[in-house]
């Protein structure tokens, strides 16, 4: 035998009256039917009306007031973030300067490697290297070893570093 579900349809001011009634038991503390005193018998819809205009007001503040509490909530996670956020910021510095130093010290170390090599030897290695890289140390040694390593360097090699070099001694953005 199948289960008959029964519908019941509350007329839609009754319903609104019922919402009204629960919320005002809620925000205003008033006991419920499940508390020790017994219920209030109420008497018409002008009565229940009244009773929710005057709670309104109440019913308000109070929800400015969870609402207040949860933005402060919400606002000391944000700072915790900001902070959290800012420390990780400085140690990104931190890193960034001990990478720039080490950088800016292999460089020297490999500038004067270079400088103090033969300049066929020199020009062997640059001529096998990145030209970008090659180029950046050539314009870091004197000039006169420069030269001396291009002249050890083919000529297809010695030309297009001699490009890299003038591209990146130009003063305006050539692009």
């Amino acid at each position: 035998m199948k289960a008959r579900t029964i519908e019941i349809r509350i007329p839609r001011l009754a319903a609104t009256i019922l919402a009204c009634a629960a919320t005002a038991v809620i925000v205003s503390g008033v006991p419920g039917a499940t508390q020790s005193q017994p219920p209030q018998a109420i008497n018409s819809a002008d009565e229940i009306e009244k009773f929710c205009g005057n709670i309104a007001d109440a019913a308000r503040d109070r929800r400015y007031a969870i609402q207040a509490r949860e933005l402060e909530v919400l606002k000391g996670d944000i700072d915790r973030r900001v902070k959290q956020l800012e420390e990780k910021r400085a140690e990104y510095e931190k890193w960034m300067k001990l990478r720039q130093d080490f950088m800016d010290k292999a460089t020297e170390n490999v500038v004067s490697i270079y400088a103090r090599m033969r300049p066929d030897a020199a020009a062997e290695r640059l001529s096998e290297m990145d030209p970008a890289l090659a180029a950046a140390i050539m314009l870091k040694l004197r000039v006169k070893q420069s030269g001396l390593i291009m002249n050890e360097m083919e000529r297809a090699i010695a030309a297009k570093l001699t490009g890299i070099m003038a591209s990146a001694a130009r003063k305006e953005d050539p692009t």
